[in-house]
């Protein structure tokens, strides 16, 4: 029986023993399942001066166009020019059949030299019976008949001279002239096509392309900002000029063209459906790369702001009403939030006006692990240079046996 009693209290210690060595290994497990804080790429704001632009859409457009259409009817007897060549103001471009419109101008000249003989009688009669009412050889009555008659042959001859000239200027106009110089498009007609005064078609199309234009649409708030500034620069001594002009073309790659441009006039009508205003700037286009009709980007430069910060893109965080924020990581190294006011995006930056403080340490990288008062380490993506490592596990390579 005391043996019973011994083996029984050697289970007792024997279970007591092995709880004890459970709950130390579930504190050591415990211990070792706490997870590090969470490492994020942060930037430190500093504010700066920073340039203000404006992106706008536009379209290219000639700086002068000119559409050919015929003045009179007629046989297209010639094309005197070369499809997508240069054309010079006053150049002939096409000829129409002259062949009725010389005859109508040689019957008008005949009408005329008629009228000019009817009115010589006339004025030898009315001559003639001013020297004989005197002596009443002649009654009042036939003197002024005779005077009538003069002064008719006189209207006469004045209708007959307008009949010439409109005939002599529809004659010219058989020769189909460029009112500008410029680049001359495709014809819409060859020798032997009928045309008719005034048609609605054109013959062909004229435009000068240097300079050229490009109208861009701006919002009628953006515009009014920029004439503000524009005359606080005057009111403080500048020139008070329209900005230049920066032009970006898909067709290039969207690198921006060589050539700079500048403001020439803003429309006075605000659309009311969007807001929008157009404006015009001007370009010089010496290798006529911009086409009529291109649609291209416009950069427009629209101030500064002093004291403004660049904070880059992925750092900041729309709220479900739409406003913006920042993760920062406080001195004592946890992370909190800071709504902040957006001003533009320039590149991959937004500009900050409002809502950080210089030295402001930025989350960019990691911002999906934070969360409000946790703390976090951090890495200075400024100062961490930039390479690039080998895949984690990836077997070096050894140069082949061929390499030599």
């Amino acid at each position: 029986m005391f043996r019973h009693k011994s083996n029984i209290f050697m289970a007792l210690a024997l279970v007591v023993a092995l709880s004890g060595c459970d709950d130390t290994k579930a504190e050591t497990a415990g211990a070792a399942a706490a997870p590090p804080p969470p490492e994020v790429g942060i930037v430190v704001l500093q504010p700066q001066t920073i340039g203000l632009t404006a992106e706008l859409p536009g379209r290219v457009n000639a700086f002068k166009a000119a559409e050919i259409r015929p003045q009179v009817s007629g046989i297209i007897l010639e094309r005197n020019f070369e499809e997508g060549g240069l054309v010079q103001q006053g150049q002939q471009l096409y000829q129409i059949d002259p062949a009725l419109y010389r005859a109508a101008f040689n019957t008008a000249q005949a009408q005329l030299q008629s009228a000019e003989a009817s009115l010589r009688s006339a004025n030898l009669l009315a001559q003639r019976y001013k020297g004989l009412i005197s002596s009443r050889a002649v009654s009042q009555q036939e003197y002024d008949n005779a005077v009538a008659a003069r002064d008719q042959a006189a209207a006469a001859v004045a209708s007959a001279k307008a009949a010439v000239e409109t005939a002599q200027i529809n004659l010219n106009y058989t020769k189909v002239f460029s009112p500008i110089t410029g680049r001359i498009g495709k014809s819409s007609v060859t020798p032997g096509a009928l045309v008719t005064a005034n048609q609605a078609t054109p013959l062909a199309l004229v435009q000068q392309l240097d300079p050229i234009y490009v109208d861009l649409t701006q919002s009628s708030t953006d515009l009014l900002r920029l004439r503000q500034r524009m005359a606080a620069d005057k009111a403080a001594g500048g020139t008070g000029a329209a900005p230049s002009v920066e032009l970006l073309v898909e067709a290039l790659g969207q690198q921006p063209y060589p050539q700079k441009g500048e403001l020439q006039f803003a429309d006075v009508t605000v659309d009311p459906a969007t807001g929008n205003v157009q404006i015009r700037a001007q370009f010089p286009n010496p290798d006529e790369q911009l086409l009529p009709g291109l649609f291209v980007r416009a950069r427009l430069q629209q101030g500064s702001l002093e004291n403004a910060f660049l904070v880059p893109q992925q750092a900041v965080v729309r709220n479900p009403d739409g406003s913006a924020m920042l993760w920062v990581v406080t001195p004592e190294g946890k992370a909190q939030t800071k709504p902040v006011t957006l001003a533009q995006a320039l590149a991959d930056k937004w500009v900050v006006t409002a809502g950080v403080a210089a030295g402001d340490r930025a989350i960019v990288e990691g911002v999906i692990k934070v969360q409000p008062g946790a703390t976090v380490r951090t890495v200075d993506l400024a100062a961490t240079p930039a390479t690039t490592a080998p895949a984690a596990g990836a077997a070096p390579q050894t140069p082949s046996k061929d390499a030599n």
